[in-house]
């Protein structure tokens, strides 16, 4: 799930501890960025779907 944590044959020296959680935390803040993009995007579609669903019931 997480690409190349700890693998030490994707790097010619062996990483710090440190070092490591540096990278897992870039890792981390990335993929909630990304998945909150997403979300907003998602969010305004439930928005305008409902916005449209209103329209068409206030129109009957």
């Amino acid at each position: 799930m997480f690409p190349f944590w700890g693998n030490v044959c994707y790097g010619s020296e062996p990483i710090s501890h440190k070092a490591s959680l540096e990278r897992k935390l870039k890792f981390l803040i990335w993929m909630r960025d990304d998945l909150e993009s997403k979300l907003a995007g998602i969010n305004a579609s439930i928005d305008t779907i409902r916005q449209q669903i209103e329209r068409s019931n206030s129109a009957v």
